[in-house]
This record gives structure tokens, sequence and C-alpha cells, in this order.
């Protein structure tokens, strides 16, 4: 809960509300949160990092790494919330230690893009067909690689500007990881209205298009989903 970004502010997802005021915060103590997850049946939860620290999944020690993946996974568990099938490191930021200890238990790995010099050199063949057929998704060894175009629904771009970005990258890909905070949607602890009408009116774009589907991470394990 002290989390801070680079210029030395608290991360939005603690100033946009009222949190604990302890160290730490199991997601499993908000009965209410919890329950409101668990009630909607189109969401799916994803792991996302353990403390959220700056980098936190830059770091090369595996033994530590494995810590906070299996910590992680029992904070989830704890809550009695299903065990994701996928994974998305806080700021993006993967190193090779990372991947493979992420890789070992998660079928589906998200970021924003891929270093060749942070990816295990087993990958690189992959990787490198990838890159010659500018590929944003691709796959090794079973794990589902994804690369999403940005945060397109974000406080940071122009309100007017956003749905016309989402549809016109949603339209020239087969499939495309959308990615918006929810702490951005309450600035300074109020909602957002403005804001929170752009991300209804994609929502009511998605649902007007029979052409376009709306499915979780676990969904590409299930079906024969085409990544590119």
């Amino acid at each position: 809960t002290t989390v801070r970004t680079p210029n030395g502010r608290l991360e939005g997802f603690l100033t946009s509300g009222s949190g604990p005021t302890t160290p730490e915060a199991p997601i499993g103590d908000n009965r209410e949160l919890v329950d409101y997850l668990r009630s909607e049946p189109g969401y799916d939860i994803v792991h996302h990092g353990c403390h959220h620290d700056y980098f936190e999944f830059g770091i090369t020690d595996r033994i530590e790494l494995s810590r906070r993946l299996d910590e992680g996974t029992v904070r989830l568990r704890e809550a009695g919330l299903r065990e994701p099938a996928a994974f998305v490191a806080p700021y993006d930021r993967f190193s090779r230690e990372a991947y493979l200890e992420v890789a070992n238990r998660f079928d589906v790995i998200s970021t924003g893009w891929f270093e060749a010099l942070r990816l295990p050199v087993a990958w690189w063949p992959a990787y490198a067909e990838k890159k010659v057929l500018h590929h944003a998704h691709w796959r090794h060894d079973g794990t589902t690689l994804l690369s999403h175009p940005g945060c397109l629904l974000s406080f940071h771009r122009h309100y007017d500007e956003m749905l016309a970005t989402v549809q016109r990258a949603v339209e020239r890909s087969p499939l495309t990881v959308l990615v918006t905070h929810w702490w951005e949607y309450f600035r300074d602890g109020q909602p957002d209205d403005r804001f929170i009408g752009v991300l209804h009116e994609v929502a009511k774009w998605l649902g007007s298009r029979p052409d376009i589907r709306v499915i979780t991470f676990r969904d590409l394990l299930r079906e024969e989903i085409p990544l590119n």
C-alpha cells in the first residue's frame, strides 16, 4: 500500500479511493470487492504481480520470483477467486528469469512488448519468426504470448478520440488485447463521468458488432482462435 512511481507519487490505484492503512492488503480482506468479482460471470481474473512494486518482475532472482508467484496464487485462492490462466507483469516488465518462472505456471502471458535480450534464448527462434511476420502475438512451447497496442482507454488520451482509436485497433487485427485501469475512471477519488461515458461507448460499439467477440484470456485456451 506504499507503492510509488519513479517520481515519488503513490500509485493511482492507492489514491483513487479509500484504502487500508496496513503495509499490505490481501485482496481477500475486501469481501465486498471479491463478492462483486465473483458475482459477475463475464469476469475472469488475471494474475498481476504480487506487491505491484515498481518493475517487480524485472528482477533476476528466481527464488524470489517463485516466492512472489506462489504468494500471489495463495492470496487469490484464499479470496475464493478462480486460479488465473494468464499473467500480466506490473509495468509490463519481465526479466529473462521471470519469463521462465511465469511460463512454468501460466498458459498465457500478456505484456506491452517483447525484447529479445529479455527473452530466454530458447525462445529466440519463435520470436524471430514473429518479428519477420510482423505479428503481435505468438506461441512458444505451449505458452501463448500476447502484446497489446498500449493503454487505449486512458485519461492520458484525448477523450474525443478514444473510441475511434479502439475501433481502428480492433478492426485491423484478428485479436486485440484492450487494456484499461479501473482507477483512472476515478480522479482524486471522484468518478470521471466523461471518461466513464467513453467506456460505455466502447462497450456499446463492441456489442453492436456481430462480427466481433469479446473474450477472456482463458477462452484462447478453449478454442482455436487465430492470434494474428
